[in-house]
């Protein structure tokens, strides 16, 4: 990643804070035999691909004592700020979301992509909420627990399995919207992230340390059943389809013709992407006696599938039905 790198000298590092002349760089001064600085490394690289015009750059302290004395560093980890060379702020210790916020100010130019290209936030902040809220336990990852896609979060899948509690899952690849965004919702920086009740307990090293201390099991909701689950889902809103992906992006045909036909029907209606969660994909079949996707609900109500829908539509009963009259 040409703008995350690692100095091993006193003129390297001054060169490059040169080069990156009024721009911010970041330095985070760290040692190897700490874990904690292990950790805000990856926080570094993460925060690297969302801010590409920052220089990030990682130096251990011992190994080069003249930087390190010359800026007063005591403990690791620590990151100090520089903009045309000179030092604008300073963090010490290892606060992922506060070197976020202050990357963020002191770059107020890295607003997202370019040419309005970016979801409205508002639409996106409701969808987010929506995602922390579809059960009493989430869980945004890189893959599926059937399929980690990443050393953290195969770890947070094996500590929540090992404690036998109840969660589902989003994985964050599949959608770089919610990846992006989310980040910003919950002004944290990495996945995976963990949410019980809609509010953030952390990531994998908080995660850790509640297991270890016996609070996991206390902060974690009493795990429902499937079932109880399944009907929360279905009465969410007045009207819900369960697809593969959402209104703005389908990833079927199924899907996709489904959405065309509820979109001209003028009646508001939410969605559930199956794709992000195996559980329901597979248990919505056996509790709606139905096997195939999507499945649209009025009220809680299975009304059917695509070709339900389509023949509603040419007998002009769709509205009606939508809005619950039939």
């Amino acid at each position: 990643m040409a703008n995350f790198v690692e100095v091993s000298s006193s003129q390297q590092f001054e060169d490059l804070l040169k080069k990156a002349g009024k721009s911010l760089s970041v330095v985070h001064f760290y040692a190897s035999w700490a874990q904690q600085c292990g950790q805000m490394n990856d926080v570094m690289a993460e925060l690297a691909v969302d801010q590409p015009q920052v220089t990030f750059i990682k130096l251990e302290a011992e190994g080069v004592p003249e930087v390190s004395e010359k800026y007063e560093i005591s403990s690791v980890p620590t990151f100090l700020f520089f903009k045309g060379s000179e030092k604008v702020d300073r963090l010490d210790g290892a606060h992922a979301p506060e070197l976020t916020k202050k990357v963020q100010k002191l770059a107020p130019s890295a607003a997202g992509p370019a040419g309005g290209a970016e979801p409205p936030k508002e639409d996106l902040n409701a969808r987010l909420k929506k995602l922390i809220n579809a059960a009493p336990c989430m869980v945004f990852m890189k893959g599926s627990p059937q399929e980690p896609r990443c050393g953290f979060s195969r770890q947070i899948v094996q500590i929540l399995k090992e404690r036998s509690i109840k969660y589902s899952s989003f994985d964050i690849l599949s959608d770089e919207a919610v990846r992006q965004g989310l980040k910003t919702y919950s002004n944290w920086p990495t996945y995976p992230q963990v949410y019980v009740n809609g509010e953030l307990l952390g990531g994998l090293d908080i995660i850790k340390e509640m297991a270890e201390s016996g609070e996991l099991e206390t902060a974690c909701p009493t795990a429902v059943t499937l079932e109880e689950r399944l009907k929360s889902l279905i009465n969410r809103s007045p009207v819900v389809l369960f697809m593969k992906g959402s209104k703005e992006v389908a990833k079927c045909g199924f899907s996709r013709q489904i959405i065309e036909v509820m979109n001209s029907a003028g009646v508001d209606y939410d969605t559930f992407d199956i794709l992000a969660d195996e559980e329901v994909r597979q248990g919505l079949k056996t509790y709606s006696n139905w096997p195939t996707y999507p499945q649209l609900y009025v009220k809680g109500e299975l009304i059917g599938g695509l070709d339900i829908v389509k023949e509603l539509k040419e007998s002009g009963d769709l509205q009606s039905v939508l809005k619950g009259e039939n």
